[in-house]
């Protein structure tokens, strides 16, 4: 495994991590935040019938070492997500009133409600010999990055197998994973793209990664070794 991401508030910038425990719902910690609107709306890069597009949240990071997430603003101050005066401060960043919630009964993945979002380095080499530059994963927010040899989209061949990575966890991979215009947008210190999210529609059919559930929960690390076996039907 090259990397491990984990975003304790949803649509904000994250974390990367030497080690993290998986559970049921996924990464201990992952997206369990999220920022809402006075509709109740999650904040997100798309709008849809439980997210609402809110230019900014890529400027503001969200770490994950206690119960309650931090927030980092631009000008590095930082605050508890459940601090009110933080809410007004992320208010004010927005242009939009809005708070920041935990989980509740609108799940936060966006297509599975165990969700452990999965890219390979191959595919990312693939996707930079179509584009003629190196793309860098941070763009497609996946918590796990795998080390795959070669170019090409392994990860599609997946779905009908179980991932084991290192002595405990095993993941199921359940679909392809739709991506949207938040590849296309500044992240942090990353500029817009423009181009990617074209790129991954006429090569890819909009789909980069997979997502998957937990068959068996334990804890990973960056440099476990990743096997694949046939999954039991």
């Amino acid at each position: 495994m090259a990397e491990i991401r984990r975003f304790p508030i949803k649509s904000l910038l994250g974390e990367q991590l030497d080690s993290v425990d998986i559970a049921d719902r996924g990464l201990a910690r992952d997206r369990e935040w999220a920022v809402r609107d006075r509709d109740g709306k999650l904040g997100s890069g798309k709008n849809t019938r439980r997210f609402r597009r809110m230019p900014g949240l890529l400027k503001l990071r969200s770490h994950g070492a206690g119960p309650v997430p931090t927030v980092e603003l631009p000008d590095g101050g930082t605050f508890a997500a459940d601090d009110p005066a933080g809410h007004a401060a992320v208010s004010q960043a927005l242009g939009r009133h809005v708070t920041i919630e935990p989980e509740t009964d609108v799940p936060h993945h966006d297509e599975g409600p165990v969700s452990v979002i999965t890219i390979t380095t191959a595919a990312l080499r693939q996707l930079a010999t179509v584009i003629g530059a190196p793309v860098d994963p941070s763009r497609f927010r996946a918590n796990l990055l795998l080390d795959v040899p070669g170019v090409g989209f392994p990860e599609d061949d997946w779905l009908d197998h179980h991932l084991h990575l290192g002595p405990a966890v095993v993941l199921r991979p359940r679909a392809l994973q739709t991506r949207c215009v938040m590849i296309d947008m500044a992240h942090g210190d990353l500029p817009e793209h423009r181009d990617l999210l074209k790129t991954v529609a006429e090569h890819h059919d909009m789909t980069f990664g997979v997502w998957a559930t937990v068959v068996r929960p334990g804890r990973v690390a960056v440099d476990d070794i990743l096997t694949l076996t046939p999954a039991v039907r």
